[in-house]
């Protein structure tokens, strides 16, 4: 009887993982072409951002994930913000793109600039992208993009650096810290639940469910030097944390 459960289970991991890959390769070719057209004629890259949370609309309705939202009326339209957040699965960022309500760039590992085309409508879209072998080379490049930024939009920080191996909140990376402070921007504080239970890091087998972002207050940056930056982090990754509930949704808050 064990056996066959768990054979059963075994053919349906098998076909959620054939269906979050062909929905994937859908969702990719609906918004491809219209998406890197209109990085290449755009400005401001704001009607590529745009267009692509269509990728991610199709993906949450066909894995029947549902992101919800908390403090979004602390968020004040048209004002540019270093957001940062913790990071525990792909679907982290699903999540943030389809609910803020908001134009941000991400941060991109350089070599995917080198992608014919498709590299080429995220540099026109004005996302950032940095070599994450080195550090005074990221920080370069992230401040040469800011420069590049449209009025009012924000940028995207996973403070961690990469998704959470265990579920808890690692050490957070100094470089959007600065770049907030180096610019006056203030952070605002994002903290994800749930979406470890949806797609666990290194796996393709989604579970439906719901995913909770919720929105702290800004944090001004204007009384912060490098000489204190490390108290930025702390107060920043502590409101997280406070936020942060690992067994959402079953004791949601």
């Amino acid at each position: 009887m064990e056996s066959m459960k768990m054979g059963k289970r075994s053919i349906l991991d098998v076909f959620k993982i054939f269906w979050i890959s062909l929905w994937a390769a859908i969702a990719t070719l609906i918004v491809f072409f219209p998406v890197t057209i209109t990085a290449m004629l755009s400005k401001t890259g704001n009607l590529a951002f745009t267009l692509s949370k269509i990728w991610a609309y199709i993906m949450l309705k066909a894995t029947c994930v549902h992101p919800v939202i908390r403090g979004r009326e602390k968020i004040v339209k048209g004002k540019s913000y270093i957001i940062i957040s913790n990071h525990q699965s792909e679907y982290d960022i699903l999540a943030i793109v389809t609910k803020l309500g908001i134009q941000f760039r991400w941060i991109i590992k350089k070599e995917l600039r080198k992608i014919p085309l498709f590299g080429y409508a995220l540099y026109e879209s004005r996302n950032i992208f940095i070599d994450r072998g080195q550090g005074e080379a990221a920080m370069k490049s992230i401040r040469d993009s800011l420069e590049r930024l449209p009025e009012g939009v924000s940028v995207m920080f996973f403070a961690e650096g990469t998704r959470s191996e265990d579920g808890t909140i690692q050490p957070f990376k100094k470089g959007g810290f600065i770049m907030a402070m180096e610019r006056g921007m203030p952070v605002l504080p994002i903290t994800v639940n749930g979406s470890r239970k949806v797609l666990p890091k290194k796996s393709l087998v989604f579970h439906p469910g719901t995913i909770e972002v919720i929105v702290s207050d800004p944090i001004e940056t204007t009384t912060y030097s490098n000489e204190n930056i490390q108290d930025l982090v702390d107060k920043t990754r502590a409101v997280i944390i406070s936020e942060f509930n690992p067994n959402f949704p079953d004791a949601a808050n």
